[in-house]
């Protein structure tokens, strides 16, 4: 399993990007896919998480911000970002949640993606 994200880069302070993210030659389907974001020497945070059932999960600092979507059935899933401030500024990874079957085990294999740089100028 392979993901990629696209849709980084450099924005000004209150500006707007999407991230997007996709699992070429991957058919099953993930069971929860979304994005952290990780500030050197800090640890790696929630941003956003969709699964099959429920709303999305959103980490404090992004609500109202930030919108995570999904296409029905696929494996990509999309970041809008709006309002972003320079604290915002973190490489982001996608992640992924696959869920397989052995005999009566069942086990949750974790995916990331390489990450994307955000910067956000003041």
């Amino acid at each position: 399993v392979r993901l990629e994200e696209t849709g980084g880069g450099l924005v000004q302070s209150g500006g707007s990007l999407r991230l997007s993210c996709s699992a070429p030659g991957t058919t099953a389907r993930f069971s929860t896919m979304g994005w952290y974001r990780q500030v050197p020497g800090y640890p790696r945070e929630l941003i956003a998480l969709v699964r099959s059932t429920g709303p999305p999960d959103y980490g404090d600092l992004v609500k109202g911000r930030f919108t995570i979507s999904r296409n029905n059935g696929e494996n990509t899933v999309h970041l809008q970002m709006d309002s972003l401030q320079p604290e915002d500024t973190a490489v982001y990874y996608c992640y992924a949640v696959l869920v397989t079957n052995k005999g009566w085990t069942r086990y949750n294999n974790d995916y990331w993606g390489q990450g994307t740089q955000v910067t956000v100028s003041s």
